[in-house]
């Protein structure tokens, strides 16, 4: 038989049971779109999950700290007891971690080792005090909300939300609190302070013009005051009382960058085994990314049971068919078709009923997921508005490969829930289906 003929055939079958092929189609199409719903939802979740990370700083930066406390004498090799010592984050150890394939540039930070206080004529606020030795805070993938984000002597950056924690100290209970200060190119105090030994506060006072304000990122920046590392050395050594040497004894943390996002988490690893605790945003959505990978196959499952119950619902309609048509057969036979052209037949009306299923399905499902990113968006960027978080960028994602994935999934359904009955009907004896009544 011609494959023309044999669709012709399949098609003209089909249609003479409308009502019957439409309903247990229904089942396919309720089976297939909570497949797609819920993989396109999981894989929302997925989408946002990263992006709210990527947005927290730049997934292919690494941050290393000092090594775990050693024993000197397991450090030295002999066997003698001393005080633990960390392993510093020195030169030494620049030029260690530089060697490893995949390392684009190494960013040492230093922090305030004392109390500060920022001050902006009546205003003040709290913020951590960092020193990087940096022209452009962009290398980090920071962005300025407000300003810029180029760095120089005497200049700094302030952090979205340290913009936010300026006060009044002299505000009276019930009064209205101050907006926040526009402080780009503003002129602000840092007040440092330490103690004698006798525990008088004594303190320092330095002056930073403010060149920008960075885009918050819900992470650790946002509370940052940034100045150059050359500014904040001398504010450094004031607060402990010691000249600073970080070249041998060690930075307060590495900032370290890979060339791409795929060497992160080797890279990470291949740090820790050096000795130094090292930790990357990238491992996280790789660790998130492996959760919602069984997600999507729980969701996945749940709207594979709904197929199951439709394949039911195929193999009961083409065996109801297979008795209503058996004399059908039994000519077809004696005229000279063979038991291939009669499986092919069935087969293919039951693949039929699937596909179309499927069709409908992906349509269902496809637009369901469009329905619910308007109304889940719009809700759930006012909730993030009122609790001042980020907003999400999606909740249901469809990939490219799932629409085709489920119609074919959906066929070969249909076309293994028809072959049993298939096959029944292609092994009939042509006189005894003739005799059928």
């Amino acid at each position: 038989m011609k494959l023309l003929d044999l669709l012709r055939m399949i098609l003209d079958n089909l249609n003479r049971r409308k009502s019957r092929v439409a309903l247990t189609a229904v089942g396919v199409v309720i089976g297939t779109a909570s497949v797609v719903l819920l993989i396109s939802f999981a894989n929302g979740m997925q989408q946002n999950t990263a992006n709210q990370i990527g947005n927290m700083g730049d997934l292919t930066t690494i941050f290393v700290y000092p090594g775990a406390p050693m024993e000197v004498g397991a450090r030295s090799g002999g066997g003698g007891m001393g005080a633990p010592l960390e392993k510093p984050l020195n030169n030494e150890a620049i030029e260690q971690i530089s060697t490893l394939p995949g390392v684009s540039q190494i960013i040492p930070r230093v922090d305030l080792m004392g109390g500060s206080m920022i001050k902006f004529g009546k205003l003040e606020a709290w913020a951590s005090v960092v020193g990087l030795p940096i022209q452009d805070a962009s290398v980090l993938g920071y962005t300025a909300k407000e300003g810029t984000t180029q760095l120089e002597r005497g200049t700094a950056i302030l952090g979205g939300w340290a913009v936010k924690n300026f006060y009044d100290p002299s505000m009276r209970p019930g009064q209205e609190p101050p907006p926040p200060p526009d402080l780009a190119g503003q002129q602000v105090r840092v007040v440092i302070f330490k103690y004698s030994e006798d525990g008088q506060e004594i303190r320092k006072t330095y002056s930073f013009r403010i060149v920008g304000v960075l885009a918050e990122t819900q992470a650790e920046a946002d509370s940052w005051l940034l100045v150059r590392m050359d500014d904040l050395i001398p504010m450094n050594e004031w607060a402990t009382g010691q000249r600073a040497n970080y070249k041998r004894n060690g930075y307060h943390q590495l900032i370290v960058k890979a060339d791409g996002v795929d060497t992160v988490v080797e890279l990470t690893k291949q740090i820790t085994e050096m000795g130094y605790m090292a930790w990357t945003p990238q491992g996280i959505v790789q660790g998130m990314n492996s959760l919602f990978t069984i997600i999507q196959v729980i969701f996945g499952g749940i709207g594979a049971i709904a197929l199951l119950v439709a394949a039911i619902g195929i193999a009961n309609t083409m065996t109801m068919a297979i008795l209503e048509r058996t004399r059908e057969i039994g000519l077809m036979k004696a005229i000279g078709a063979s038991n291939r052209d009669v499986l092919s037949i069935f087969l293919g009306e039951a693949a039929g009923i699937g596909l179309v299923g499927g069709l409908g399905g992906v349509l269902f499902g496809w637009g369901g997921g469009k329905m619910l990113n308007l109304v889940l968006l719009q809700t759930l960027t006012t909730q993030a508005a009122e609790n001042g978080g980020l907003p999400p960028t999606v909740v249901v994602y469809t990939p490219a490969w799932l629409p085709f994935f489920a119609v074919l999934f959906a066929a070969a359904i249909g076309l293994l829930s028809g072959l049993y009955p298939a096959l029944r009907a292609a092994t009939l004896e042509p006189v005894t289906a003739l005799k059928y009544e």
